[in-house]
């Protein structure tokens, strides 16, 4: 596939606060690409820049080999769906899917059959008189979906589109979303927080936190091989320890050296080990690597998520063998369980289970600290 977009050295600012620092991208024609990060990492500001509605400090916006960067949004080969979908309510389904031809004067007859060739696409042929109020969510980012396909653009923006839907609707809505875009062979630009909504549905995912691109690959590539400790952290669930690579193919952690498949470190290089829970076996403790105790057990339905204290550290381990709490057990790592980073700004931000949330951990801290002096206990 070719470069469609491309963002060269992208920055961006409001009221003094770096949203975009320094950004470079570049976007596939016929690609599924997803802008993965949690709130105010500059997602939608980028997706905002491509779409021409928020223009760059510095850098350039690439579009087919041309600089894109002063031309205005209705000028570039681009259409966009939000999360709210912002729909004509005065008008039925098939006028707002039409709306986009006739403000260009399509005639009727080519206007009757594209109308009718994406409703058929978001399967609302049977609803083309309806009005948009008597729709459900679903049905009305469908509508919104057909209105921005009508034109035939190159780039489909998609900004948390799925955010107002209920769980079993969002995974409806995304299988469509993945056929739509093969079908059509329009590259989306889809922008989300929800980390496993992002794993299936894209070919290519950009994992960003504090204006920066953290990391760029397929979702296999991104799971499986995390850059460092954020990434590591916000894609699924995982065991961050510090380590030391004492060698090529061996690390030292947790009081124990480890055979792995990583190379290319320093001699006893201080590095990230990341362990997903998913890798951890439990054995009994004679045959054990490590051992810990329960300290709890959650039933999640396809297995049993396990909080277990190894030397004050707490793992989580996902399995479908129960264990009580406060059993004493051991657990064993297969080399290709272990995957190890390099040092960054984030280590030592993640890691253990003793918290699910930064904001859980510092109530804790503070709880068990006291009141900052001079403070009042209660409010």
């Amino acid at each position: 596939m070719s470069k469609l977009i491309e963002l060269n050295h992208i920055s961006k600012s409001f009221d003094g606060e770096t949203v975009l620092d320094d950004i470079s991208l570049y976007i596939r024609d016929n690609e599924f690409i997803t802008l993965l990060g949690p709130s105010g990492c500059g997602k939608t500001t980028t997706l905002r820049m491509i779409g021409g509605f928020t223009q760059p400090d510095q850098g350039d916006v690439i579009f087919m080999g041309e600089r894109i960067n002063d031309v205005p949004p209705h000028k570039r080969n681009v259409n966009t769906v939000f999360q709210k979908y912002a729909l004509f309510p005065h008008l039925n389904v098939y006028e707002n899917v039409a709306f986009p031809l006739r403000e260009k004067k399509v005639p009727k007859k080519e206007i009757d059959e594209k109308v009718r060739e994406m409703l058929s696409l978001v399967m609302l042929s049977n609803f083309a008189e309806r009005r948009v109020t008597s729709l459900s969510g679903g049905q009305q980012q469908r509508v919104a979906i057909a209105r921005a396909l009508i034109s035939h653009p190159k780039v489909l923006l998609l900004d948390e589109p799925l955010g107002a839907l209920d769980l079993k609707l969002r995974k409806d809505m995304q299988r469509e979303l993945m056929n739509i875009q093969k079908s059509t062979g329009i590259t989306f630009i889809f922008v989300t927080h929800d980390q496993e909504e992002a794993l299936s549905m894209s070919d290519t995912i950009v994992v960003m936190n504090e204006g920066k691109i953290q990391q760029i690959g397929t979702p296999i590539d991104i799971y499986n091989e995390p850059k460092n400790a954020f990434v590591a952290d916000f894609i699924g669930e995982s065991n961050i320890l510090d380590g030391v690579m004492l060698e090529d193919y061996k690390v030292r952690f947790a009081g124990h050296t480890f055979q792995c498949l990583d190379t290319g470190f320093g001699k006893n290089e201080a590095v990230d080990v990341v362990v997903r829970p998913e890798d951890v076996d439990i054995v009994p403790v004679d045959r054990s690597m490590l051992c810990g105790t329960v300290t709890s057990v959650t039933f999640m339905g396809v297995h049993y998520e396990i909080i277990v204290d190894i030397q004050g550290f707490k793992w989580m381990i996902q399995t479908t063998d129960f264990v009580g709490e406060g059993e004493y057990i051991g657990i064993s790592l297969d080399p290709d369980a272990i995957h190890i980073m390099k040092k960054s700004k984030y280590s030592g931000m993640f890691g253990d289970y003793s918290c699910f949330s930064d904001e859980v951990e510092e109530l804790t801290i503070e709880e068990e600290e006291g009141p900052a002096p001079g403070g009042d206990a209660e409010e």
